[in-house]
């Protein structure tokens, strides 16, 4: 039943839009009524300003965080914390306190990343920043970074499938 609670709070937690209350409470604008009608961290940078922007990317990338570390924080096995972070990124996406509209989630992912491993992130955010440099474009680096990512994932798969034999007959 606290599997369940959590699973629910994690999607709830994700469904937080800070873009939109933090537009709306201090700068009086609806950032569905601006630029790309999101309200994730990018919309909010170039609708709102950097300390609004700054803002929506911290609270973005640690309901992210929180939401994947919600089974460590209450014992909770049997079920991965990949799977409460990706409650958050669907939250943030298509949110409940937002008639079902959100963000692009990237912050929110990179959260979710950071509360798994670390380390992956950092990669991630090298392939991000080398790409945004080189093109000057916040969508490119995000969907370039994405590859990487599932390219990170598939490379880790293959060698850990690949060396387990290895690893069980010790």
């Amino acid at each position: 039943m606290l599997t369940i609670i959590l699973l629910i709070a994690s999607y709830l937690l994700g469904a937080i839009p800070f873009g939109l209350w933090i537009g709306k409470i201090f700068f009086k604008k609806n950032l569905h009524d601006y630029g790309s009608g999101n309200t994730g961290t990018t919309n909010t940078f170039r609708i709102l300003g950097v300390k609004a922007g700054i803002s929506v990317f911290a609270f973005d990338l640690l309901k992210g965080t929180l939401a994947t570390l919600l089974p460590l924080f209450f014992h909770i096995n049997g079920v991965s914390p990949l799977i409460f972070g990706l409650l958050a990124v669907i939250g943030h996406t298509f949110s409940i306190f937002d008639r079902f509209k959100g963000g692009k989630a990237v912050a929110t992912s990179a959260g979710v990343i950071l509360g798994f491993s670390p380390l992956f992130l950092i990669y991630l955010l090298v392939v991000f920043i080398i790409v945004l440099w080189l093109f000057s474009m916040i969508s490119l680096s995000s969907v370039i970074g994405a590859v990487f990512a599932l390219l990170g994932i598939l490379i880790s798969v293959s060698y850990t499938h690949l060396t387990l034999p290895t690893i069980c007959s010790v």
